[in-house]
């Protein structure tokens, strides 16, 4: 996708979010304003985001932005906070998180026919200073799902 058009949409996502700030909790607009940031931030570097907020039929766990990066089929977690000075966002993926990825991606690898072990997890991390603090933790050692059902 060109830089100009993800700029288009980069001021698109900013109105979207002064509307989402009226009718969200501030927490929840945060939230998907850092997924609006990721999302951008993604096809930047080259990333074909098919989904966001995907979940499987079953209900089991919610994956915030699933894309392609060279063939790889990935599942990007985002983690936000207004400030790291108390603890960092991706400190805020817990074993529960883990575990509802985990099932979340056994749905996902079969939709694409992928093997779920061939699945990579990434972990974006958003500090929403002006501007954004962004941090790509590619093949994150805090999403290590076992796809032990398949």
């Amino acid at each position: 996708m060109p830089s100009w058009l993800i700029g288009l949409l980069e001021r698109l996502d900013l109105v979207r979010h002064r509307v989402r700030l009226q009718t969200l909790s501030p927490s929840r607009a945060l939230g998907a304003r850092a997924e609006d940031i990721a999302h951008r931030y993604l096809q930047r570097l080259g990333y074909q985001v098919v989904a966001r907020n995907w979940r499987p039929a079953a209900g089991h766990g919610e994956i915030d932005i699933v894309a392609f990066e060279n063939g790889t089929l990935v599942c990007v977690e985002v983690k936000a906070r207004t400030t790291d000075e108390i603890s960092a966002p991706e400190r805020a993926v817990g074993k529960l998180k883990q575990a509802a990825l985990e099932a979340a991606s056994v749905y996902l690898a079969h939709q694409y026919k992928v093997p779920p072990s061939e699945i990579r997890f990434d972990l974006v991390a958003i500090v929403m200073t002006e501007p954004p603090r962004i941090r790509l933790d590619r093949q994150s050692s805090l999403l290590k799902p076992r796809h032990a059902v398949c």
